[in-house]
């Protein structure tokens, strides 16, 4: 019969990955979600739990410069890359035209869904693919938002893209 500190050490596993420009080396439960590994462990609330199902995109976040729900990740699925949250964006100056225009825009309201849309829209960004507005409503329909109406964010996505002069 195994004994709970050899449990417990069978379910652990080392996890060396940076996450925004941070580097982390941690022994962490081998079954722990990206997403509570970043709100619990590191305190990264920005990236909000909403469905737990992949469906919301509250929780999008960038592994490797590629977007991801990360309640559909394990923690351990981070090992060895390179990982963004929403608050990255504060350190970064090419990310603070994207806060400005949802500002100037009023494309949030209650701001659950925010972290999700930012970091889609900044995928896009470093995409360098014109895209028309029926494609970047296309990219943002995995989101979900309940209290503006998504017109006021395809806005600000449309004037942030076409000022990097990619659409």
């Amino acid at each position: 019969m195994l004994t709970q500190e050899l449990f417990q050490m069978l379910n652990e596993i080392q996890l060396k990955t940076t996450i925004n420009g941070i580097e982390y080396n941690l022994l962490i439960p081998s079954r722990l979600l990206a997403s509570d590994f970043l709100r619990d462990n590191l305190n990264l609330t920005g990236t909000h739990v909403g469905c737990e199902h992949g469906i919301c995109g509250s929780c999008t976040i960038k592994i490797d410069g590629l977007t991801a729900r990360s309640c559909l990740k394990f923690a351990v699925q981070l090992d060895g890359k390179k990982v963004e949250t929403v608050e990255s964006f504060k350190e970064k100056p090419e990310t603070r035209n994207i806060l400005e225009k949802f500002k100037a825009h009023h494309s949030l309201q209650c701001g659950f869904c925010t972290p999700g849309f930012l970091m889609i829209i900044d995928e896009l960004l470093k995409s360098k693919i014109k895209f028309s507005e029926n494609e970047i409503r296309e990219a943002l329909s995995g989101n979900l938002c309940r209290c503006t109406g998504y017109e006021n964010i395809i806005k600000a996505a449309n004037e942030i893209l076409a000022h990097k002069g990619i659409k």
